[in-house]
């Protein structure tokens, strides 16, 4: 547990954030919501560089944290960050409001939690997709955190092996933004699937831009922009037909790619159901491996606007939904019913520990 947390806390204060800069959905922005509140609970969120529009990661929390205040009858108060240098001023002026309990969206976040924090002990804080341990002692760094994790490794486990029940050509790719921990867990989880299935069926389907670690493609960003066109092209060009680009927008560049390549290639989808977040990927789109943070921030919110606030980190896992994969959607008469049983069968494998499935957070479950 300790290596796992020290790896997410190393993330969150080097890296970039997983999304490029997009404007402000119309509902976002510094101001309350016109309708009175009813409860004195002030919840409040922060984004990272994505903004709440991202279709994404942050837009996710954003929408749980939003549900939760509505249950609450409280105001949700928001800010966006376009820039690494807005996280601190940002925090700031949510600590200035009375924030009760603030949502800081991403490992990017992470110091900057940290330091809030731990000065000011009164307010709860909530930081999705990082442990908050910058002193690699094995828990957050301030009593007053609550870390949202997922176990992404398991979805992308049944994703590779869908994946490679799918591929007629025998190949599959995947490339990331950066290698951090909450990158590399999708790609990993993945090429564990297609392994699985090599092992289960006597198969030989390959990985492409992925072997292990920091070992792979990486566009050194998260946007989308001509650099990820030409890692998701190189991908191409060595005959996969499934692709899992990982890393906000950047699946943006890889359907451009696929758009040129003339060929039929299924995308892979992460963080949300890209089917229903973005339409234009309709037809590319064979899943999505979840990472339920709407549902997380959801419920984190909630218990702090209840009194109930607990800072035990939240594991998101298949056992308890926190992951999963999306519905086939367009794709559904592409499968075979017969590999779509066995994908069923192995997530219950994977919660009984039948199948056991490695990652940085396993230990912590």
């Amino acid at each position: 547990m300790k290596r796992a947390i020290q790896l997410t806390a190393l993330a969150g204060i080097a890296a970039l954030a997983l999304a490029a800069c997009a404007e402000a959905p119309e509902d976002a922005g510094n101001e309350a919501e016109e309708s009175a509140a009813t409860s004195d609970f002030t919840p409040c969120i922060v984004s990272d560089q994505g903004g709440f529009d991202d279709k994404s990661f942050n837009q996710l929390s954003f929408e749980g944290a939003k549900k939760a205040a509505d249950e609450l009858g409280a105001e949700l108060i928001d800010v966006q960050s376009q820039s690494e240098s807005d996280f601190g001023p940002n925090m700031e002026s949510l600590v200035g409001q009375d924030c009760n309990a603030i949502v800081s969206v991403g490992f990017a976040l992470s110091a900057t939690t940290i330091e809030s924090a731990t000065e000011n002990t009164d307010t709860e804080y909530i930081i999705v997709d990082d442990a908050a341990d910058a002193d690699f002692d094995g828990e957050a760094d301030a009593p007053n955190i609550k870390p949202l994790l997922y176990d992404t490794a398991q979805a992308a486990f049944l994703a590779g092996y869908l994946s490679a029940g799918y591929s007629e050509a025998g190949k599959v790719g995947t490339f990331g933004g950066q290698p951090f921990p909450t990158v590399t867990i999708f790609m990993d989880g993945f090429k564990q699937g297609v392994e699985y299935y090599n092992e289960v069926k006597g198969t030989k389907v390959e990985v492409v831009g992925f072997s292990g670690g920091e070992d792979g493609v990486f566009t050194g960003g998260f946007e989308a922009n001509e650099t990820a066109k030409t890692s998701a092209q190189n991908i191409i060009d060595q005959g996969v037909d499934v692709l899992l680009p990982v890393g906000g927008p950047i699946y943006q560049s890889a359907i451009a790619a696929i758009k040129d390549s003339g060929r039929d290639i299924a995308l892979i989808g992460v963080d949300a159901d890209f089917y229903e977040t973005d339409p234009s990927t309709k037809p590319y789109v064979l899943t999505s491996i979840l990472k339920k943070m709407d549902v997380s921030t959801y419920d984190a919110v909630l218990a702090a606007g209840e009194g109930n606030f607990d800072p035990t980190p939240y594991v998101g896992t298949l056992a308890n939904e926190g992951v999963g994969l999306a519905p086939l959607h367009e794709f559904e008469d592409k499968v075979d019913p017969a590999l779509m049983e066995e994908v069923t069968a192995l997530q219950e494998q994977i919660i009984s520990g039948e199948v056991p499935v490695a990652s940085y957070l396993s230990a912590q479950e």
